[in-house]
């Protein structure tokens, strides 16, 4: 079930074809508002935030004109998408590998931070960037020939989005250019989280490449039978 918070003010906005479509389980939301308007209540105060089913309770009327902007908000436990990311895909596979590094002129302005605020990492631990529909944030995995590293991928990259490609972390140019691009064998020890990779870009979505993602683990997560609308929803209107 979806809990609506309203916000209102004195503006005449018409909304009352977006909200119809948050009936209740038996009535219609803009029948029940005539219905409202047949008995006494008080008017919605300005710039108060209601919850539905509460102000509902209350014999309030919800009257569009006052109505400026709604958020739904998830309330019931959402499946774990950590699962749905971790089912029905092989550890081991065959994949095509580049290398980028913190001083390349496209990751200037990042400097030596990953997408999600952290210290891109070279060490036992090593920070690779990928198209997050495809590893989600969280992955981890080692290359076939280097037992004692494990790249877990924490970065993202608008040339990755659509590709398979892994783009490992190299502390200098030299070493970027020395991997060049190969195609190595990976074991996935870990899988990320699609839940995650959503929360970290969804205030991202003026990028293209971001929104590519968001819709690729959308589409992923419907194949896996749970559907979009059991991620965590904000809209404004």
């Amino acid at each position: 079930m979806y809990n609506s918070r309203l916000t209102t003010t004195g503006l005449s906005v018409a909304l009352g074809a977006a909200l119809s479509s948050c009936a209740l389980p038996n009535q219609p939301l803009l029948s029940y508002w005539k219905e409202m308007r047949l008995k006494k209540a008080g008017p919605l105060e300005t710039g108060k935030q209601y919850e539905v089913r509460k102000a509902l309770a209350k014999n309030i009327p919800f009257r569009p004109s006052q109505i400026k902007g709604y958020t739904f908000v998830f309330q019931t436990p959402r499946p774990p998408l950590m699962v749905a990311s971790n089912s029905h895909r092989n550890s081991q596979m065959h994949v095509r590998t580049t290398a980028y590094t913190h001083n390349e002129s496209d990751h200037l302005v990042y400097g030596v931070k990953n997408a999600i605020g952290t210290n891109l990492k070279f060490g036992n631990v090593r920070s690779a960037a990928a198209d997050w529909s495809r590893f989600p944030v969280g992955t981890k995995f080692r290359i076939a020939g280097q037992p004692n590293v494990v790249y877990e991928v924490d970065d993202y990259g608008s040339a990755l989005v659509g590709t398979g490609t892994i783009d490992l972390y190299k502390p200098s140019k030299s070493m970027m250019n020395d991997w060049g691009v190969r195609h190595v064998d990976i074991e996935v020890i870990q899988w990320g989280s699609y839940e995650r990779s959503m929360e970290l870009m969804r205030d991202r979505t003026k990028w293209k490449h971001v929104r590519s993602m968001m819709e690729g683990i959308e589409a992923r997560l419907r194949t896996a039978g749970l559907p979009a609308a059991n991620l965590p929803v904000t809209a404004s209107l």
